[in-house]
């Protein structure tokens, strides 16, 4: 069975039910502490939300030293999937996994809803059960989701088809271009600021306006990011 290595530091607060999504889409959770000076032979990683080391100096600065997360680093390079999700985002860019950084929310508060977002590329080890253009519902909760890069560097990104997904409707943090998830360029490494982790179940995820279930999959559109690294990996 695929193994996916779920990490967690002090202060993470999703990390179960980022093992719970890996169950829930067929593969075996393994808990991975920040600790940790090896990765257990997993074949897939995901460093999930919370608010890691207390959130100080900066959002996920401190994590990103953490010695799992050297290791992660040495197996991106080798073409590891890994996903970071929220606070997971914020670790990936000040390990420099990605580009960027996620600021303080344009309007100064933290935010919690279902969020829109549609998917920009199909093409990355975590979305390849997706199409282009394809939207989909799953929370969002963040205080620091607000993804900005220099001119350069978002130019780069939007020419090379390396934004994953953006904000459907109106952006509910400021980020640049509406930006809500961006991959390196092998497309092993892919960051998301909300949670597909709490959309994995039909009942138990997001509810549309009108109370159905959201977006076409009964509040499982999440579920379809952790299904499609078992498909990459599956080959």
């Amino acid at each position: 069975m695929t193994r996916i290595g779920v990490v967690s530091f002090p202060g993470t607060l999703d990390d179960r039910d980022a093992a719970r999504a890996v169950r829930l889409a067929g593969a075996e959770p393994v808990a991975l502490w920040h600790k940790d000076a090896d990765l257990r032979g997993v074949d897939a990683v995901v460093v999930p939300g919370g608010f890691s080391y207390g959130d100080y100096l900066r959002c996920g600065a401190i994590a990103a030293t953490a010695p799992v997360m050297a290791e992660i680093v040495r197996g991106a390079g080798r073409g590891l999937p890994v996903l970071g999700i929220c606070n997971g985002f914020q670790i990936l860019c000040e390990s420099h996994l990605l580009p960027g950084a996620l600021i303080r929310n344009d309007h100064q508060k933290f935010v919690c809803r279902d969020q829109e977002l549609r998917v920009e590329n199909p093409g990355t080890a975590w979305t390849r059960g997706f199409s282009a253009g394809d939207l989909i519902t799953i929370p969002l909760k963040n205080g620091e989701g607000n993804f900005q890069a220099s001119p350069d560097e978002l130019a780069r990104l939007e020419g090379e088809g390396r934004v994953v997904f953006r904000y459907a409707g109106p952006n509910p943090n400021g980020s640049a271009n509406g930006i809500a998830g961006v991959a390196n360029d092998a497309e092993n490494v892919v960051g998301l600021m909300p949670h597909p982790e709490h959309a994995a179940e039909a009942g138990f995820g997001p509810l549309a306006h009108d109370g159905a279930a959201a977006a076409h999959h009964g509040g499982t559109d999440g579920l379809r990011i952790f299904q499609s690294v078992l498909a990459q990996l599956a080959g």
